[in-house]
């Protein structure tokens, strides 16, 4: 097992998309930290055991419709200190308080950077004041957070998804089409 987190600035990176994942290893190496990364729940299963990161990056949706969320549930289940940052382009109240109810300790919507990522992990160790944003929440992106909401109570089933919404399962999966983010 790799030594204390609080010594070691151990980065865990949970992306599928390999390009992303790259460009944000380089990033966070050239910062000091030692950097780890999986693409599925299954290579995470199998980094664990050898390393006790104290950070982590995960995305919420991976490969095949995988839920990032389990990660976040096994990182916390693994080294419950760790700072657990959610990366989503699937951005909503719903995923985002599952999130942090797994032990994600911040929840960023994408596109997100390391320095977004890294005020993240300082703000809640307490080293940095929260911006507050004054910007009022658009109908556009009240709507996508109650889609995915919806969704999210579904199991992700569109067809009921689209039931419960009121609209027709086309006009949903023609939303999502636009909305769709990696």
């Amino acid at each position: 097992m790799s030594t204390d987190p609080a010594t070691e600035k151990l980065l865990l990176i949970v992306e599928d998309d390999a390009a992303f994942a790259r460009t944000l290893t380089r990033s966070f190496e050239r910062r000091g930290y030692r950097v780890l990364h999986a693409a599925s729940l299954v290579e995470v299963q199998a980094l664990l055991p050898g390393h006790l990161p104290g950070y982590a990056v995960v995305d919420l949706k991976l490969q095949g419709d995988a839920s990032g969320l389990a990660c976040v549930q096994l990182l916390h289940q693994h080294h419950a200190a760790m700072l657990i940052v959610v990366l989503t382009g699937f951005a909503s109240i719903a995923t985002a308080v599952e999130a942090i109810k797994l032990g994600a300790c911040h929840y960023l919507a994408k596109p997100s950077n390391t320095d977004d990522i890294e005020a993240a992990f300082e703000h809640v160790a307490g080293l940095e004041e929260p911006e507050l944003s004054s910007r009022p929440t658009s109908i556009k992106t009240l709507e996508w957070e109650r889609i995915h909401e919806t969704l999210a109570e579904t199991g992700f089933n569109i067809s009921e998804t689209a039931r419960r919404l009121g609209m027709h399962r086309r006009t949903l999966a023609r939303k999502l089409e636009k909305q769709r983010v990696k």
